[in-house]
């Protein structure tokens, strides 16, 4: 049986703060050190939010989150059926934002990729955009 976590989560703030914990308790068992622990937290918290604010645009929609545990890595996909992207290659610059008037960084993907081994990015306009990202875990003890 596969090593995997599905969570089905509505579009509000309040769970992004969810995902972080779901994910943070579901890679335990591979004995993470805290630096590893919060670097994949800290990921999923970005690939959440820009779901939340750029996926869906302040509309009801559905993220969903999934996880799945091989040997020592996990991977994680964050997927919305929102708007999409139309350039990713610009989405991905440090600093890019498509919400300036907010105060947005647009350091969101730059965060995944500093914080996790591979950021894989696939997006449709009007589709909606999934964030598959890869982390080799070394942990504590090994």
């Amino acid at each position: 049986m596969e090593d995997i976590l599905k969570i089905e989560m509505g579009c509000k703030p309040e769970n992004e703060g969810l995902a972080r914990i779901a994910i943070a308790t579901f890679m335990v068992r591979l004995n993470p050190t805290l630096e590893e622990i919060n670097d994949v937290k800290t990921a999923v918290s970005e690939a959440v939010t820009n779901a939340i604010v750029h996926g869906y645009e302040d509309k009801e929609g559905i993220i969903y989150l999934k996880a799945m545990i091989e040997e020592n890595k996990i991977e994680i996909s964050v997927k919305d059926e929102g708007v999409g992207i139309s350039n990713v290659k610009q989405a991905r610059e440090p600093l890019y934002t498509t919400k300036p008037e907010e105060e947005r960084s647009g350091m969101g993907f730059t965060f995944m990729e500093i914080f996790m081994d591979e950021v894989h990015i696939d997006s449709k306009v009007g589709k909606g955009t999934e964030i598959r990202m890869i982390k080799k875990i070394v942990g504590g003890d090994k």
